[in-house]
């Protein structure tokens, strides 16, 4: 094949080199499959980023080795204009994020290797306020997806009686996305504490499938990841390809009991779904809810002595935080001990400014 082919998608061209570089070797997969993946599936998947900071997740070794995190887009010299927008990351610095707003940006990104999309939950004219509460869904190894389905169902209820619209989606590994719009009028402090009493009302209902709890240590079953919602933290967008092979599929909510992450390979996706149901993202940016109620619940929380719940680490200790100790470690200390251990932290992505991707 040659080095660089072009595609066309919403009516541009976009420079695509090395289109047979395989990028998911057990299956032969290539370059040139996940980026007319994302032609076929553009309307969706722009849905998910446009007008949005975008970190870039590139795998330049294909899904057999790490990727690494790009905070600084790239601003080529030659080639089409991109839009950028300048972020502030916990550790202070700021950077210049891509901002997609034509599917030709897609495929951008897919020519820089990046397989799934990794968008700031805000808009690039305001990125301080988020405009999309995110609630990812994260299993314990030993737990089946059918806990994952019955926790997604029951934020439902709860997103419902808060006056909220979820829209669900597989997150193309072992876990389920829940994407909330919200009105822009909320710092990410207050976005994630919503999200927090939201995964505590959720535990309460589920005492024995859904935790609210950072520390691993203290997990059981479905892990709400509230912390998903603080500052520079990234879910993969609908209709991204994941590392497993497996594209995070929106659904409906009358799918969500029966559908399985490894419904939707890559291969088969954009013929077999896509083409089918269409973008089942279509009505969100319509559905744009108020975070009052839930910031009340919260509220309600803190009253009754549930305050503040730990940060990811890379973030400045905040003021009304518990103590960054695991809890048994915080025992030992406690007890007279030496305290030595190791650290369990809820997150194994601590990098200063790194954009995070869900399960």
């Amino acid at each position: 094949m040659a080095e660089a082919i072009t595609l066309t998608v919403g009516g541009r061209e976009v420079r695509l080199g090395h289109p047979d570089k395989v990028l998911f070797p057990e299956r032969g997969w290539t370059k040139l499959d996940v980026a007319e993946h994302y032609v076929a599936c553009a309307g969706g998947a722009l849905r998910g980023v446009i007008g949005r900071p975008t970190v870039l997740k590139r795998w330049p070794k294909g899904v057999s080795a790490k990727p690494f995190f790009q905070k600084r887009a790239p601003k080529p010299k030659d080639g089409p204009l991109h839009e950028y927008a300048t972020v502030r990351f916990p550790s202070g610095r700021f950077a210049d994020l891509l901002v997609p707003r034509h599917a030709a940006d897609i495929i951008w990104m897919a020519h820089l290797d990046c397989l799934d999309l990794n968008p700031w939950p805000v808009r690039a004219d305001d990125v301080d306020r988020p405009d999309e509460l995110r609630l990812d869904l994260d299993p314990e190894p030993d737990v089946p997806f059918s806990a994952v389905q019955t926790v997604a169902l029951r934020c439902r209820e709860v997103l419902e009686e808060q006056g909220l619209v979820g829209w669900p989606k597989t997150s193309g590994s072992r876990g389920i996305h829940v994407s909330v719009r919200i009105a822009p009028d909320w710092p990410f402090t207050e976005v994630r504490r919503a999200a927090l009493a939201l995964a505590r009302e959720v535990e309460r209902r589920e005492p024995k499938l859904a935790t609210s709890s950072w520390w691993k240590e203290e997990r059981l079953g479905v892990f709400i990841d509230y912390n998903q919602n603080a500052r520079d933290r990234t879910v993969a967008s609908a209709y991204s390809v994941r590392p497993t092979g497996f594209v995070s599929a929106p659904l409906t909510w009358d799918e969500v009991p029966d559908a399985e992450v490894a419904d939707f390979p890559l291969d088969t996706f954009a013929r077999d779904r896509y083409a089918r149901v269409g973008d089942l993202t279509a009505g969100i940016d319509d559905a744009v809810g108020d975070l009052g109620s839930l910031l009340e619940l919260s509220k309600r929380d803190a009253e009754e002595g549930l305050g503040d719940a730990p940060w990811p680490p890379h973030f400045p200790k905040q003021p009304d935080e518990p103590p960054r100790v695991q809890p048994s470690r915080r025992r030992v200390l406690d007890a007279g001990g030496s305290g030595v251990g190791g650290d369990d932290a809820g997150s194994s992505a601590a990098g200063a400014g790194l954009g995070v991707v869900g399960s």
